[in-house]
């Protein structure tokens, strides 16, 4: 008989998003019977729900005609992404900023989140590995299934990882370990509490990442909402960051490509990490293999769309979808704030992390909204154990819906 891979026997009961899901349509099963009932608001999940830029779409359709044609059709792609593609990300998103990264240092793929979980192919099993708490699931769940932990406590915490706990009392900003650690997961804006991080701090960082050998891995998913002018949009704006640091980018929360698929992962050429023997071997070239062996690749047609957002037109509409749901987290940040919540985040992120009230488990808290509100939110433990007591809502829906979402639950509160 074949043998599975026992790590993922020691994953927690259900990935967060799967059991938020579960746990509604449960509800709505309940809810569809009293036609009377309001609609349920999802401000859980972050997926974008306004339509993509104009100037993508001409791209795109423009692309579809492209290949009904001998001339301009394409078949396979580079796996590491067209050119013309990664060109215009290396100077707009990087050199404009003061970042020497190059075209060829950048890698078009189908999602951050993929590639945070994927990078993990290139390096070895012995790592000790840090992530903050509370942290992007998928961070921990990838080295669950890699094999670099051992089970999970009571709380959730899985034997083998470091966890940095952020919370109020150190302004969601973890502190450097004070101890060796060879992988180090950082998410600014940060997904779920929506803190960002000053100059300041990313130089700490990577100071310390380069005093110790380590790796960081930098998930600049939302930079596109920071609206602070002193505050870092890519780790490489820090001094020494390409000798320790691999970014991962995402035109899912800025240009609305969640159901297209299109981010980057950038490895400079002079990242270097040690083999078995000691040697230092450059990351490059094992990332490029990686790639070029289990990944064919984004579509041409994708592809001509997140090039699009680079055009003038495409930088005008980005900027819109950015300063709408970045209004609809000023919304929320302010409707709770009066209502008498303790609220977090929703200026520089487009998620509001707040304190549940009365004491609530961040579940119980979950239960609440949804059945007395009818509306979703994420619980702050499903980010970890110290994200109990906390609960994640996303500025990524209609205005109409956050605007009655905030009614309801203020009336309720």
């Amino acid at each position: 008989m074949a043998n599975i891979n026992d790590n993922y026997l020691k994953l927690k009961a259900g990935y967060l998003f799967p059991e938020i899901a579960r746990r509604v349509n449960v509800f709505a099963e309940q809810h569809a019977k009293a036609p009377s009932n309001p609609p349920i608001i999802r401000l859980g999940i972050g997926d974008v729900t306004e339509p993509l830029p104009a100037a993508c779409r001409a791209a795109m359709t423009k692309a579809v005609e492209d290949l009904g044609r001998h001339e301009s059709f394409h078949g396979y792609g580079p796996e590491q992404g067209y050119g013309w593609l990664r060109e215009k990300i290396a100077l707009h998103d990087f050199q404009a900023r003061g970042c020497d990264i190059d075209a060829s240092e950048i890698f078009v793929s189908d999602g951050s989140k993929c590639d945070s979980g994927n990078i993990l192919d290139i390096f070895g099993c012995d790592n000790v590995i840090a992530v903050t708490d509370p942290v992007y699931p998928v961070y921990v769940d990838t080295n669950v299934m890699a094999g670099h932990t051992g089970q999970a406590n009571d709380r959730g915490e899985y034997d083998g990882l470091v966890y940095l706990p952020i919370s109020a009392q150190n302004n969601f900003i973890a502190q450097i370990p004070n101890r060796k650690v060879d992988l180090i997961y950082l998410c600014f804006p940060n997904n779920p509490t929506g803190a960002t991080a000053s100059r300041e701090q990313l130089q700490a960082w990577v100071n310390y990442a380069l005093s110790h050998e380590a790796i960081i891995f930098f998930d600049a998913a939302y930079e596109g909402f920071i609206s602070d002018p002193d505050l870092p949009h890519s780790i490489y704006e820090i001094d020494g960051a390409r000798n320790c640091a691999i970014e991962f980018r995402s035109f899912s929360k800025n240009a609305g490509f969640t159901g297209t698929r299109c981010a980057l992962t950038v490895v400079p050429k002079s990242l270097k990490a040690r083999a078995k023997d000691g040697s230092l071997v450059e990351l490059w070239p094992l990332w490029n293999r990686r790639q070029a062996t289990k990944f064919n690749g984004v579509s041409y047609i994708v592809q001509r769309g997140a090039e699009a957002v680079y055009s003038p037109e495409g930088q005008q509409q980005v900027k819109g979808l950015i300063d709408f749901y970045r209004e609809n987290a000023q919304i929320i940040v302010q409707k709770l704030t009066a209502a008498g919540l303790t609220v977090y985040g929703g200026v520089n992120a487009p998620y509001v992390w707040l304190k549940t009230p009365n004491n609530l488990s961040s579940w119980d808290f979950f239960d609440w909204l949804l059945q007395e509100c009818h509306v979703v939110g994420t619980p702050g433990s499903g980010f970890g154990a110290a994200g109990e007591g906390y609960f994640r809502l996303s500025a990524f829906n209609s205005r109409h819906h956050v605007e009655e979402a905030m009614q309801r639950m203020v009336a309720k509160l």
